[in-house]
């Protein structure tokens, strides 16, 4: 895994926003459970905490998305496997999960402790000219976490997408790998026999040298052999890979070598 990895920058401060956002939201969830009023200050201060962080975090997720994106285009480049970009998506996943919880909260319509059955503080009934700022600031505050739903629609959408990816291309990396593992079984098998076949024809080389007779004839015999093991070949790499491109036989030394064998003996 790359040192300058940019998911792990920015991980650790969505984590450390998310270690305090945290508090301020049980905080403001007690606040509002014992407050009278919507305008209390001390609810709107909590509150307004709460959606700076919460703001922050959108901020964080968003940067956070950007990197699991460039990873997912490039993960050779920062070192990683297709199964661990999969997990930072999870990731951003819960956490974009976590910060919709809490934006609900906020939308909640305020109710006052009188409905559950508290008495009202005497203070309660006197005119509450505060009131119409805090239904304002309500009004505002709702279509600021508009936007950010917004936002975090997208996450979700983008997090989505890139786990269908993921999963694609896990997929199709294990039906190469099987392809290959069988492409290398019939390379290894044609190989041997190949080999085997050149140590006979040097043999028989070097004995009709000795013998001063039949060479050509021999010679003729066995380059036709390695003609038809080079058809097997030609064959068996035709049934997986069917001519993606065209190959240039003579630069791949793949000429019949009994053609090649008739030629130099027309130049003698």
């Amino acid at each position: 895994m790359s040192a300058d990895d940019p998911f792990l920058q920015v991980k650790e401060d969505v984590l450390a926003t998310l270690d305090a956002t945290r508090p301020l939201y049980n905080s403001y969830l007690r606040i509002r459970s014992t407050a009278l009023k919507a305008s209390s200050p001390e609810l709107l201060q909590a509150r307004a905490e709460l959606e700076q962080n919460l703001q922050d975090l959108t901020t964080d997720l968003q940067d956070l998305l950007a990197s699991v994106r460039a990873a997912e285009k490039d993960p050779l480049r920062y070192g990683l496997e297709i199964e661990e970009v999969a997990q930072r998506g999870r990731f951003v996943e819960e956490i974009t999960s976590e910060i919709q919880s809490m934006r609900e909260e906020l939308l909640r319509k305020f109710q006052s402790s009188i409905s559950e059955g508290k008495l009202p503080d005497p203070s309660s009934f006197e005119a509450d000219d505060g009131d119409d700022y805090a239904e304002f600031e309500q009004q505002r505050q709702q279509e600021i976490m508009a936007e950010q739903d917004e936002a975090l629609d997208d996450v979700f959408r983008t997090v989505g997408t890139l786990r269908a990816q993921a999963d694609t291309m896990g997929r199709e990396l294990e039906e190469q790998a099987e392809i290959l593992d069988d492409v290398h079984g019939i390379t290894d098998r044609v190989g041997g026999k190949l080999k085997g076949g050149m140590r006979n024809l040097g043999e028989i080389i070097r004995k009709n040298e000795e013998k001063g007779s039949g060479y050509y004839c021999t010679v003729s015999t066995v380059m036709k052999e390695i003609e038809n093991q080079l058809s097997v070949v030609e064959t068996g790499i035709a049934v997986w890979f069917p001519r993606p491109w065209d190959l240039d036989e003579q630069s791949l030394h793949l000429r019949n070598p009994y053609s090649a064998f008739q030629d130099e003996r027309a130049r003698h």
